[in-house]
């Protein structure tokens, strides 16, 4: 077993990707930053529910449960500002099939794997969050090249939708009410905005 290093000392990320998730890691959720492990957060109770309500839309519309994965996938994404994270727990991660091999000891997705086929982020109240998931990880989510990203966003009761076209994302469109979220990669869904931000509003 490999010993967790202390948060204060300096560790590389092979290192980092070295530690047994069960074992190694302390408690909690951590982003790897510059060399070192800072603590997320706990999210809000309505944005966990927005997630989890989420996956069982997306498992009942016909997506196999194993490929959708709300606040425990930790993806690697590229470092483009120096205080950008080098991994990040979306809110939500749809795998493809043959991440499922590649990650039976650790739920995390490196760059050396394609990248996933969709991530959705609730976006939590404040300006620094907001920017974070409409810039910083909209950003890093395009440079990763995942092909579809979700901007769940329930103080504006909206959705973003945004498609990766030749390295780029480009708005699909915003959802609200009664619109059906139409996604390119999964043509098949009939959710509707207001489906998906049901919770927030419980």
């Amino acid at each position: 077993m490999t010993q967790a290093p202390n948060n204060a000392l300096k560790m590389t990320f092979e290192e980092y990707l070295s530690l047994d998730a069960s074992a190694d890691l302390p408690a909690g959720q951590f982003e790897y930053v510059d060399g070192e492990l800072r603590e997320l957060p706990p999210e809000s109770r309505p944005n966990i529910a927005i997630a989890n309500y989420l996956f069982l839309l997306l498992v009942n519309a016909g997506i196999p449960f194993n490929l959708v994965y709300p606040h425990t996938c930790e993806v690697e994404v590229p470092v483009l500002q120096p205080s950008d994270a080098r991994t990040r727990f979306p809110d939500l991660v749809i795998l493809r099939p043959e991440h499922l091999p590649l990650t039976q000891k650790r739920l995390t997705i490196t760059r050396e794997m394609p990248p996933p086929l969709l991530i959705a982020e609730v976006v939590s109240p404040g300006d620094a969050n907001r920017m974070r998931d409409y810039e910083r990880k909209r950003e890093q989510y395009q440079a990763l090249g995942v092909l579809e990203y979700w901007l769940i966003d329930p103080a504006q009761q909206i959705i973003t939708l945004l498609e990766l076209q030749n390295g780029t994302y480009r708005e699909v469109g915003t959802f609200r009410g009664q619109d059906r979220i139409t996604s390119p990669n999964f043509p098949d869904l009939t959710l509707t905005a207001q489906q998906v931000l049901t919770p927030a509003n419980c």
